[in-house]
């Protein structure tokens, strides 16, 4: 009978003690590293958020208290002393204009670093002339005074074109633009802007000096369009 219960007992199921299940140190590890990862990105994303809230807070309270007007331009005069036109489509000219740049801000300052003035026929440009930058104070006009002058290529293709320019010739007045190229800063206070790059565009007639009909004809003011870029 001894043996028998022995024999019951080995072949009875044995439970010990229960066996925690082994840390996975590794994993751990990984989330650890994520989750300090996880708040660096934070840290940075709401500094940056905070840099981007001041600055944006900073211009709009330089524009409040400097409230920045458009610059005006205006094409004042212009004479043209020749604009002859050859066979072989070289045009030869003389063209002087004065043009009035007008700065109406009561705090702000323009600092111009570039002044390109093209001349354009027929959308085509003719000529160009550059200007010496300059600061504008305040409640300024400034008149710039370029000259252009010299030759070159013209070529006008269509019968249309031909008849305009023709009828223009025999009138003696001639449908002139002016593309004026800046390169500019404002100045607020010791706040001082990036480059900007605007364009200013002027479309005028203008006689020819001495021709003709066109000797009774004056120039009329211009006002000249500024865009941005």
């Amino acid at each position: 009978m001894a043996v028998d219960d022995k024999q019951n007992n080995l072949n009875g199921g044995f439970y010990g003690p229960s066996i925690p299940p082994p840390t996975n140190t590794t994993l751990r590890g990984a989330s650890g590293s994520s989750s300090c990862l996880c708040n660096f990105f934070c840290i940075i994303f709401k500094i940056i958020l905070a840099l981007v809230i001041i600055v944006g807070l900073l211009i709009l309270i330089l524009w409040l208290v400097y409230r920045p007007l458009k610059l005006k331009f205006h094409v004042t005069d212009a004479a043209l002393t020749q604009f002859d036109l050859s066979d072989s489509n070289i045009l030869k000219y003389n063209l002087a204009v004065n043009i009035s740049a007008r700065n109406p801000n009561k705090r702000v300052v323009v600092y111009y670093e570039k002044i390109e003035v093209n001349a354009y026929y027929a959308e085509q440009r003719f000529g160009s002339a550059s200007l010496n930058g300059f600061y504008q104070g305040t409640k300024n006009t400034t008149v710039w005074s370029p000259v252009l002058h010299g030759q070159s290529l013209l070529v006008l293709n269509s019968p249309d074109a031909l008849t305009y320019f023709d009828a223009q010739k025999s009138n003696g007045i001639y449908s002139i633009s002016l593309k004026v190229l800046l390169g500019l800063k404002y100045e607020y206070g010791t706040f001082k802007s990036a480059t900007m790059t605007p364009k200013v565009e002027c479309y005028f007639n203008v006689p020819l000096s001495g021709y003709g009909s066109s000797y009774w004809v004056s120039f009329k003011e211009t006002n000249c369009l500024l865009l941005s870029t």
